[in-house]
């Protein structure tokens, strides 16, 4: 996830804190503060979730390529099956056990496949909200430094109804079954 650089904004609402003289300003910088910390909480999150995602499908790819691999191994026992009893001749009871062997393991290779792209998943249906609340939470700081540069307190509500915003995505990206 690429990062806003907000620092800069940070540095500016303490320095108009402290310059100001007006005690709600004051508010405003720790405002932005706590919101920073909560950012870099969610973008540690979502960040996570997608690394986590994108491992699962990898390795669930592994075992599809693994599957495909064991059914055409099937294919050539089964087409040398055939070819034995098309020449008339009884096939090798291993073959047999052998046949049974591939099959059971496409079905453990297919379980274990689909369990990791549900996994994949999950972490997908996590990380989305967790990403929006990130950028809830840059907006909030953004807006809170607009706030202490203007003076207008209408922003720093403003600041707190997006930082909300971006809590109530943590929530929902922490809370995602």
């Amino acid at each position: 996830m690429p990062e806003v650089p907000l620092e800069q904004a940070q540095e500016e609402i303490a320095h108009h804190a402290h310059e100001s003289g007006l005690s709600w300003i004051m508010g405003v910088a720790l405002t932005a503060a706590v919101l920073a910390g909560l950012a870099a909480v969610t973008a540690l999150l979502a960040e996570h979730h997608a690394n986590e995602a994108m491992i699962s499908q990898i390795k669930a790819s592994d075992l599809w390529g693994y599957y495909q691999a064991k059914g055409t191994q099937l294919g050539n026992l089964e087409t040398k099956v055939a070819l034995l009893a098309a020449l008339g001749k009884k096939p090798d009871p291993e073959d047999q056990k052998k046949r049974i062997h591939h099959e059971q393991k496409q079905a453990d290779l297919k379980e274990k496949a689909e369990e990791l792209e549900r996994e994949s998943r999950h972490h997908l249906q996590c990380h989305i909200p967790l990403s929006r609340g990130v950028t809830m939470f840059q907006v909030a700081i953004a807006v809170a430094a607009i706030s202490a540069l203007t003076r207008r307190r209408g922003y720093w509500w403003l600041a707190i109804g997006f930082g909300l915003a971006g809590l109530v995505f943590l929530i929902w990206g922490i809370a995602t079954p």
